[in-house]
């Protein structure tokens, strides 16, 4: 008995003592190691399982998204197929339009075609000779009538009774009433107002106008004397005489257009109008 525990003492004696520790800190590395793992393990699960969850996710609003967008898709073409039926039914009415209005253009020439055929048949059918002469009278007889007319409206009589020489009713009239040098013109644009203004050899006031009468009341001073024009219309020959001219030569005055307060016109004097009526005007003034 105390051989054999003697022998053991010995056996445990004779074992080192960094072998203990050895084993001991590789029981310890082993542990940290299971540890670890174990966490790692652990936190690759959850990190799969996050990533399963959004990718989830993800496939839910996709397949969300693809079922908005067939819907979309289905109503899209459910209108479309609306459009095209009505755009068919437009096309349809319209090349039935249009036929309608070729065939009564064709039907409208047609009858104009006979009409005039008929109207011309029975043109030459009943013309004659006589017929043309008279024709041609009746057309002269137009004619003139036409150029008194127009002579009647160049000429007009004044308000003194006097006829008047050609009558200008714008300013291209008076323009080329000055071409023709038949008398002198003096164009004018009167304001109302009480002092006179000069037009030519005479002096001229507006006293009042109305625009829509077209009428116009004004007072011309010439020969030392105030002559009064009242009520007169535009386009009227307003007359007058002075002195130093030939009785049946009178001085004309033509409005060409009464505004609200001015008037706009011309005078005519003779050409045998002297100095004396501007001088007579000077003094007075």
């Amino acid at each position: 008995m105390s051989d054999f525990q003697e022998t053991n003492i010995q056996s445990t004696s004779a074992t080192p003592r960094w072998v203990g520790l050895a084993i001991a800190a590789l029981g310890a590395v082993s542990l940290v190691g299971l540890g670890l793992g174990w966490s790692a393990l652990n936190q690759s699960k959850s990190v799969e399982q996050s990533t399963q969850a959004s990718l989830k996710q993800q496939n839910d609003a996709l397949a969300q998204r693809l079922t908005k967008t067939e819907d979309q898709n289905q109503q899209l073409q459910s209108d479309l197929k609306v459009v095209t039926d009505k755009l068919n039914v437009t096309q349809e009415d319209l090349v039935k339009a249009r036929k309608l209005t070729k065939a009564s253009v064709a039907a409208y020439d047609k009858k104009l075609s006979g009409l005039e055929s008929n109207v011309n048949t029975q043109l030459a059918s009943k013309a004659s000779t006589d017929d043309v002469t008279k024709l041609n009278g009746d057309v002269s007889g137009v004619k003139n009538d036409l150029d008194a007319t127009k002579s009647k409206l160049d000429r007009a009589t004044g308000d003194m009774g006097v006829m008047s020489g050609l009558i200008a009713r714008n300013h291209d009239d008076l323009e080329e009433l000055k071409r023709k040098g038949d008398r002198n013109y003096y164009e004018f644009t009167i304001q109302k107002s009480k002092t006179p203004q000069r037009v030519g050899p005479v002096q001229m006031s507006l006293n009042k106008t109305d625009q829509k009468k077209s009428k116009y009341t004004m007072t011309v001073l010439a020969d030392d004397k105030s002559i009064e024009k009242k009520d007169k219309t535009a386009g009227e020959p307003v007359q007058f005489y002075v002195k130093g001219t030939a009785h049946y030569a009178p001085y004309e005055i033509v409005v060409f257009d009464v505004g609200k307060n001015q008037i706009t016109g011309y005078l005519s004097t003779p050409k045998s109008a002297g100095a004396a009526t501007a001088a007579s005007n000077s003094a007075t003034q």
